[in-house]
């Protein structure tokens, strides 16, 4: 009898390296398959293709007990093309495929493609294909994003050096605090239904990080204008420390984090202390930032110190140094994923 190994044991990534190993890339023009934000397809020209999926289900990824179908439409665009986005690159077209129960109507489905047409207004992408069918529980949302750059100026995972400073786009945690909210008063309305939630005026920038985040598309548009090529990058989906972990495996490179330079606002701060929580550890193990985490060669530093909405929040060292986060308080700890688990 063969053994059955559960696919919590290895985790999202772990599971994908496990499935694909055996895969061998035959095409010439498959520049990059599967390990990075998106694969890298040559196009014969100065700029190549690229191209990332993406999957949200209904009560893995998103309650439709407090999200609006229209603000969840937006999302699953932005998180796509976002993934676009960590390649260095600037989304041009989507496609879209969805699995409905028969509990949802043509209007609610109005709704949701609202929500995606917006995105694709915001973006600048082009709508061009996609799938329906039927689904026996829930809503399933699948989205392909296709970009394009120029070769010389596609960012991976894997390039980061020793020495490269690191850098955060945005502010963290805050999607993650937007969820605690929205769970809180969730569980409020289910123990009393006659009970209205709580929605506070000083958390909306809370709650628009987790219901509607944005892609940033602004900071390639940045990175170009300043003549910027960072050496390694990736968006913030699953967590700070999950992310850079995954550009440190990938350079085979350690990091140190400087607590006091991550980036998290004054109202994330204040709910993550209401909570009972580590405003750091919100940042590090939160996800669902989707800001941009990437690293520069020193040279570049006069470049990157005073533009807008990017922060110098570490360096890049040596393999045998580890991953860790120099404290405020002068101590060393070593980071570790614990941001968001798909099984």
């Amino acid at each position: 009898m063969s053994s059955r190994t559960d696919v919590n044991t290895l985790g999202e990534f772990g599971l994908i390296s496990h499935l694909t190993a055996s895969f061998k890339n035959r095409q010439p023009s498959t520049v990059l398959g599967v390990g990075d934000d998106a694969a890298i397809i040559a196009t014969g020209g100065d700029e190549q293709l690229v191209v990332s999926t993406d999957m949200l289900v209904e009560g893995i990824h998103f309650d439709l007990g407090y999200t609006p179908l229209k603000h969840l439409g937006y999302k699953a665009v932005a998180v796509n093309v976002s993934d676009i986005c960590a390649m260095n690159a600037r989304p041009q077209q989507i496609t879209v495929s969805i699995a409905i129960s028969n509990r949802f109507s043509v209007e609610t489905l109005d709704e949701l493609y609202a929500g995606i047409k917006a995105a694709c207004e915001t973006y600048g992408v082009d709508l061009v294909g996609g799938d329906t069918t039927s689904s026996n529980k829930g809503l399933i949302i699948s989205i392909t994003a296709i970009g394009r750059a120029p070769a010389s100026r596609i960012t991976r995972r894997s390039g980061a050096k020793m020495g490269d400073l690191i850098c955060i786009t945005g502010h963290l945690g805050s999607a993650y605090l937007g969820l605690q909210l929205l769970e809180r008063e969730k569980q409020v309305y289910l123990a009393n239904p006659d009970m209205q939630p709580e929605m506070k005026p000083e958390n909306k920038e809370l709650y628009a990080a987790i219901l509607r985040p944005e892609a940033r598309t602004d900071m390639i548009d940045l990175f170009a204008k300043n003549d910027i090529v960072p050496t390694s990058m990736i968006d913030i989906s699953d967590g700070l420390a999950s992310e850079l972990m995954h550009i440190c495996k990938a350079s085979k490179v350690g990091a140190i984090i400087e607590e006091g330079n991550v980036p998290i606002k004054q109202e994330a701060q204040l709910q993550a202390l209401e909570f009972n929580l580590d405003p750091i550890t919100c940042a590090l193990s939160g996800g669902e930032d989707y800001e941009l985490l990437f690293t520069i060669d020193p040279k570049d530093v006069e470049k990157v110190r005073f533009l807008p909405n990017i922060y110098i929040s570490g360096e890049i060292v040596g393999k045998d140094d580890g991953i860790t986060l120099h404290t405020t308080g002068g101590n060393i700890h070593e980071v570790k994923a614990q941001g968001w688990n798909h099984f």
